[in-house]
């Protein structure tokens, strides 16, 4: 799934290794560091750049410029159909809309193009603002993951698993 797709203020195009540098200082932010720990440009370049088969990773374009990036991993098996996705946003791109533009974008081709019925999420249970932009969209939670993500300092924090149908997309 290596094309580009348009959104109402986002593009999304297939991430390429001239992204590692912004992506790289997007993930060293605090506002983004805090949910996405350890991403030095040796594990963008090797774990996000170059993802695993089934994984697309796509630049998120704004004003001109990179300010975030979408992972969609896609479930191959037809008795367990279905996509997931990861992302992150810059700081300054936070709260105008971007994420749910994203994920609207994203979701719309996964439904509509790839033949997907559900898409599923999984942020940290304490990350109200990727909660809220989720919902916007449509995405419901389904269930709590305890101790789910390990921090860098040792300590495991819970996920939220929340899933989104086709038919409860918001468009």
């Amino acid at each position: 799934m290596a094309i580009v797709l348009r959104g109402h203020e986002v593009l999304l195009r297939p991430a390429r290794d001239d992204d590692a540098g912004a992506l790289t200082a997007i993930l060293a932010e605090p506002s983004v560091d805090r949910w996405w720990p350890d991403h030095d440009r040796h594990r963008v370049e090797t774990d996000l750049l170059r993802p695993e088969r089934d994984v697309a990773a796509y630049a998120i374009e704004a004003d001109g410029r990179v300010v975030g990036l979408i992972q969609v991993t896609e479930e191959p098996e037809p008795e367990f159909r279905h996509a997931a996705l990861d992302l992150f946003i810059a700081t300054d791109a936070q709260g105008r809309g971007l994420g749910p533009d994203t994920i609207r974008t994203i979701a719309a081709h996964l439904f509509d193009e790839e033949g997907h019925h559900r898409i599923t999420i999984d942020p940290a249970a304490d990350n109200a603002p990727a909660i809220r932009a989720y919902a916007k969209v449509g995405f419901r939670p389904v269930g709590r993951l305890r101790r789910y993500q390990r921090m860098p300092d040792g300590t495991w924090i819970d996920g939220l698993l929340m899933e989104l149908l086709a038919e409860d997309l918001v468009r």
